[in-house]
């Protein structure tokens, strides 16, 4: 089994068959006979697992969740486990996105190359085709956002809101299964884009609020129990 599958297979077991009062998880051994793998093996996943802060190990008394205290790179592999997160800390990512990526829109006013807008471009053709087939636009939607940030020239930046859209993998596609709500962030994305090529620093921040505060809005409906779909149970996963 490769070092990352059992990363999130291993999380995923965790939250599955830890002690729902004590939050001890199984012991190595029993890890290892789970996943027909070396203790080993199991003992270096729970070393990333614990510098993530998602487990904490104790001398002669096992192993315990510590989720709560888990970094934001814990928070992705939560995503990519199908690890639910806590509904605070979902709304919570979406308020952060939405200030790294309103200061992303002004750094890309003075950063971006002819390359970016390029890139930008292409991305904006590909949500046309995509809405005129009548698909769901999520990749072009992240992409979109995440070319804005490589703009900046920062890699640490990007490499942070990347982990923003890990962690948005499975909703995005449920936000933009709804044709009217893709059409509306595509000729906003339109907006941001024709800001950005004229360098317009305070109008790229301003659009890119507005467009953002539309899926806060969302997400905070759904968190809330006030969203049109919030009772659906996907919606309550990374």
């Amino acid at each position: 089994m490769k070092e990352n599958n059992l990363l999130a297979e291993l999380a995923a077991y965790l939250f599955k068959a830890s002690d729902a009062e004590s939050s001890r998880t199984p012991s190595e051994r029993e890890l290892a006979e789970h996943f027909s793998v070396s203790r080993g093996q199991i003992r270096e996943a729970l070393a990333i697992l614990e510098a993530m802060r998602i487990v904490e190990r104790r001398a002669k008394s096992g192993i315990y969740l510590t989720s709560r205290e888990a970094s934001v790179e814990a928070m992705a592999l939560f995503a990519r486990a199908g690890v639910p997160l806590d509904p605070i800390q979902i709304y919570e990512t979406v308020e952060l996105r939405k200030i790294h990526e309103i200061k992303a829109a002004e750094l890309a006013c003075t950063r971006a190359t002819e390359e970016n807008f390029a890139r930008l471009r292409e991305i904006l053709a590909e949500s046309e085709r995509g809405l005129e087939a009548g698909e769901p636009i999520a990749r072009q939607d992240r992409d979109f956002h995440l070319e804005i940030v490589r703009a900046t020239k920062n890699s640490v930046f990007h490499k942070v809101c990347s982990l923003y859209y890990v962690m948005g993998e499975q909703r995005l596609p449920v936000y933009f299964s709804a044709p009217d709500r893709g059409r509306k962030s595509h000729g906003e994305h339109i907006q941001i884009y024709e800001a950005l090529l004229r360098r317009d620093g305070n109008l790229a921040q301003a659009l890119m609020s507005a467009h953002l505060q539309g899926a806060e809005s969302y997400w905070k409906g759904l968190i809330t129990g006030t969203g049109e779909e919030s009772a659906r149970p996907e919606l309550q996963r990374a």
